[in-house]
C-alpha cells in the first residue's frame, strides 16, 4: 500500500470512529499509525482536525486533507530531510485576523500558519486549513489550501511574491 492509501483509509477510519463519538486524538492511534503519521511528517492531531473539520462541517474533503499532507510530506522529506522541527508556533505569536499585508486583509495570519505548516511546527491548538484559511482562500480566488502551500513553499519566504500570485487571480 502506498502512502496515500495508507493516509485516506487513517482518515476514513478516524472518520468513521469520531461520527461515532468514541475518537480522541490523543489516544485513538495505534502505534503504527503514529509512526506511519510522524514518516509523513504528520501529527496525529492534524490529522483528526481535518477529519473533525469534514466530519461536523463538510469540508475540507478527504481529497483535500490528503493533498495539503502531501505538500508537508514532500517539504518534511525534501527541505527537512526527514527532521522534525522542535518549534512550535502558538495562537499568540499568529498575526491578528484583521492584520494585512499589501491591502489583503487575513494575509499575514495564514502566511505564518502555512510556512509553520510547512515545517510541521504548528502547535496542537493551531490548524492550518480552518474555517478562516478557508474563507481567506475562497475570497481570494478559489485557492485550494495545498496550491496556497506550494506557492509558500516556492515563494522562498518572498512575500511580494505572494501578494503578486494572489492579486494575479
Amino acid at each position: 500500500m502506498t502512502w496515500n492509501d495508507r493516509f485516506s483509509a487513517l482518515f476514513e477510519r478516524v472518520a468513521a470512529a469520531h461520527r461515532k463519538g468514541d475518537f480522541n486524538y490523543e489516544t485513538g492511534y495505534s502505534a503504527e499509525e503514529v509512526a506511519f503519521l510522524e514518516s509523513t511528517g504528520c501529527k496525529k492531531r492534524e490529522l483528526f482536525d481535518f477529519v473533525e473539520d469534514f466530519v461536523d462541517e463538510g469540508e475540507p474533503s478527504p481529497g483535500t486533507a490528503l493533498l495539503v499532507a502531501a505538500v508537508r510530506r514532500d517539504f518534511f522529506l525534501v527541505d527537512q530531510k526527514a527532521k522534525v522541527s522542535g518549534i512550535s508556533i502558538t495562537r499568540d505569536e499568529l498575526p491578528s485576523f484583521g492584520e494585512e499585508l499589501d491591502g489583503i486583509p487575513y494575509l499575514p495570519r495564514i502566511l505564518v500558519k502555512a510556512r509553520a505548516k510547512l515545517r510541521g511546527e504548528l502547535d496542537p491548538d493551531v490548524m492550518y486549513g480552518c474555517g478562516g484559511d478557508r474563507n481567506f482562500l475562497a475570497k481570494n480566488g478559489g485557492i485550494h489550501p495545498a496550491d496556497f502551500l506550494r506557492h509558500v513553499w516556492a515563494s522562498g519566504g518572498d512575500d511580494s511574491k505572494i501578494v503578486a500570485w494572489i492579486k494575479s487571480i
